[in-house]
């Protein structure tokens, strides 16, 4: 027999629990918050430059993977 869904009030509380839920994220970004306005405008709490410098840091971009005049470039070793 199929499982009865909750569909009162401790549903919509369980929602509200995850909405508010703050993610997972690494130190550098403690605080950082992100919204987008009705006239789908990005506000966030970081400045943008400061954002581009942490992406810059620690993800790597494979289209620039092989370019030796970007400096700060994480070289990822090729298994053998």
């Amino acid at each position: 027999m199929a499982k009865k869904r909750d569909t009162g009030s401790s549903a919509k509380r369980n929602a509200v629990e995850r909405q508010t839920e703050k993610p997972k994220v690494n130190p550098e970004l403690e605080g950082f918050d992100i919204q987008i306005n009705s006239f789908g405008e990005i506000k966030t709490t970081f400045d943008i430059d400061k954002i581009n410098a942490f992406l810059n840091q620690n993800v790597d971009d494979k289209k620039l993977r092989d370019r030796e005049d970007v400096p700060g470039i994480k070289k990822k070793r090729k298994k053998e």
